[in-house]
């Protein structure tokens, strides 16, 4: 298990049921993929995304994208966690490369839970879905 200060069994409970609620509420005309996702900013609050798809596919915003784009205009720029829920049923997927890429920018240890339809989740981390990553490190940033 990976480490998360604020992640009790119950908030991951929380978290896990947050996620399967944004699913539901997906904009997926086109795809028919529904995909949700939580984030657990480091003060404990819990920002949802679901995916909103567009006409012009190059214009649909991810879940996971959604939800961090809410956590900051909410004000929040720290984060310990998110949780990430399709319709697959059968196995764990994770973030596609580009939201692997925007969680990134706000650091790389985020814990990270794979999230199936009937509530069983498998626990990673943001820094292994995406090793040897470009951060804000890069361009001298902390």
């Amino acid at each position: 298990m990976l480490f998360c200060q604020m992640c009790s069994e119950d908030k991951v409970k929380e978290l896990v049921s947050k996620c399967l609620q944004a699913r539901d509420m997906a904009y997926c005309p086109y795809s028919r993929f529904p995909v949700g996702a939580a984030i657990l900013s480091a003060d404990g609050a819990i920002i949802t995304g679901c995916n909103v798809e567009n006409a012009s596919y190059g214009l649909t915003v991810c879940a996971e994208r959604t939800a961090i784009q809410r956590a900051v205009v909410e004000g929040h720029r720290q984060f310990t966690a998110i949780a990430v829920t399709c319709d697959i049923k059968d196995r764990f997927v994770g973030p596609c490369g580009a939201c692997r890429q925007v969680l990134m920018e706000f650091g790389s240890e985020w814990v990270v839970y794979l999230t199936k339809p009937d509530g069983s989740y498998k626990e990673t981390s943001l820094s292994d879905l995406l090793p040897l990553a470009f951060s804000p490190e890069h361009l001298g940033k902390n």
